[in-house]
């Protein structure tokens, strides 16, 4: 018995064995932008950051910088100058900017929302997250309520505008996404803002 129970943990063990050391890792070739010869489908990949490939013939090529108002497809979505353009609203819309302990809509920034609405009305088929932020002076839970009387009068606006309530919705991050770290007024500035995000 005790034969037969060695000759089966011995012949399980070799089994296991012969079965694990068939799954190792395989090495990857990693893409070449040199050749372009293995990248996916036989693309080359080192053009990145313009729009040929789908043109008509006789269109011209379109830089990626043109059709996303000036940033290119490759430009650093982290940096100041981006940040400052758009916060994180999707591309084709504004962000709305408030003065210190205040959910109003500034006379400076109703542009940015009529910029807004035209393109909710528009694109009929597009909702829209509007991301209420305050800078992080002040306690958490009296920036959440800012942040979400900030989204809720920007949506206000919207609808008075002509867009559909039903596509609009609110979130409150208050003082907990910060665009901006430092302690200066012009950091805390761009930390008040509302982002509008497109779904």
């Amino acid at each position: 018995m005790k034969t037969l129970t060695s000759l089966l943990l011995i012949t399980f063990l070799t089994a296991s064995l012969a079965l694990l050391g068939g799954c190792g890792k395989k090495p990857v070739q990693s893409y070449s932008s040199q050749s372009g010869t293995n990248a996916p489908e036989g693309k080359d990949i080192s053009t990145r950051g313009t729009i040929s490939e789908e043109n008509m013939p006789g269109e011209e090529s379109l830089d990626a910088g043109e059709a996303l108002g000036g940033f290119s497809v490759n430009s650093d979505q982290k940096s100041d100058e981006y940040k400052r353009t758009y916060g994180r609203s999707s591309i084709e819309m504004q962000p709305v900017y408030f003065d210190f302990d205040q959910a109003t809509i500034r006379d400076d920034q109703v542009p940015r929302l009529e910029h807004d609405a035209d393109y909710m009305k528009n694109n009929p088929g597009r909702n829209l997250v509007i991301e209420g932020n305050s800078d992080e002076r002040g306690t958490n839970e009296y920036n959440l309520a800012l942040g979400e009387r900030r989204a809720l009068n920007a949506k206000n606006y919207l609808i008075e505008l002509g867009v559909e309530e039903t596509r609009i919705r609110t979130v409150s991050y208050g003082e907990e996404r910060p665009l901006f770290s430092g302690q200066s007024e012009d950091d805390w500035a761009q930390n008040r803002r509302d982002d509008f995000v497109l779904e």
